[in-house]
């Protein structure tokens, strides 16, 4: 028995394969509870919900902890799996079935759910990058303005956005100070040359799979593994899609620190340029390489170091 529960802000869209069962409940603690109530019954294999900016992860940390084994999923690619099916239309309930079919036939990997503690520090680890991002459009703003008053209010927000920023990184300090494995992790991960606090706090809260996976799965979870294109006798070049893209991004940024400091990465990418390769190719290599990394570092609890 598989379920699909499409998730929006107010309410939850449930479909059961093979019997068909759906009903809908509120996104709120007695809609979890009625809803749980009648999973426990049902037994499915397997829930399969998709990424929607947070409002599932209530429901997914209660349903984990009633040992119901659920997986959250790239929204792409359910809609790609929908279109393969010929469903264009899109609705709350129709959602909810596609999912369900998602859910019997390519049956996803149910992820691990996080504790509070670690949803907390995923959401504080995103304010960050928001308020980053808002100070960036501001100081973008005050590059290309002239009027004097403009000015001055704009360089007062940005000053206001640098206190902000700084003072989310003392609460995201005293959060991994205060609890040892995230502090040892965070040590760990930050033992390569080109890997910043950041960074690893990017992979500690967004990537909680790393150093439970091979390099090849760990890769493809990223969007860092080169897919083929090829067609009869003609090959394509091989591209990366899909993936975690905040991952993703901290680690192109570490990367480019790499190829200039990391005495590991610095070698492969300047062998990769006098080869042919195209600048940024060689640099998604490194990342694959970076983060094949800091994945065995953390399966093996060893800090980084150089290879003889």
């Amino acid at each position: 028995m598989f379920v699909g529960i499409d998730v929006a802000k107010d309410h939850l869209d449930v479909h059961v394969l093979p019997s068909g069962a759906a009903w809908s409940v509120g996104n709120d603690e007695a809609g979890h509870h009625d809803l749980i109530a009648k999973l426990l019954e049902l037994k499915p294999e397997l829930i399969v919900l998709e990424a929607t900016g947070g409002y599932q992860t209530p429901v997914v940390v209660e349903l984990a902890l009633h040992a119901l084994a659920v997986a959250v999923v790239n929204p792409r690619q359910v809609r790609d799996y929908a279109k393969a099916l010929g469903q264009l239309a899109k609705t709350d309930k129709i959602d909810a079935a596609i999912l369900a079919s998602f859910a019997e036939k390519v049956r996803p990997e149910p992820r691990p759910v996080p504790d509070a503690q670690q949803v907390e520090l995923h959401a504080m680890v995103n304010r960050r990058r928001q308020l980053i991002d808002m100070r960036t459009a501001e100081k973008n703003r005050l590059d290309t303005s002239h009027v004097a008053r403009v000015r001055k209010d704009l360089q007062k927000t940005i000053s206001w956005l640098n206190r902000r920023i700084k003072d989310v990184d003392d609460d995201i300090d005293k959060l991994i100070r205060n609890t040892p494995v995230w502090r040892e992790r965070e040590e760990l991960l930050s033992s390569p040359k080109g890997v910043g606090k950041t960074t690893a706090r990017t992979l500690l809260t967004s990537l909680p799979e790393l150093g439970t996976l091979n390099r090849r799965k760990i890769a493809a979870l990223v969007g860092l593994a080169p897919f083929n294109n090829d067609s009869g006798t003609s090959r394509g070049k091989r591209s990366i899609r899909g993936g975690r893209g905040d991952v993703r991004a901290v680690l192109y940024m570490a990367t480019v620190s790499a190829t200039r400091w990391n005495p590991q990465i610095r070698p492969m990418y300047l062998r990769l340029i006098e080869a042919g390769k195209a600048p940024k190719v060689a640099l998604i290599a490194c990342a694959r390489k970076l983060l094949t990394i800091l994945n065995a570092m953390l399966r093996t609890n060893t800090a980084w170091k150089l290879e003889a």
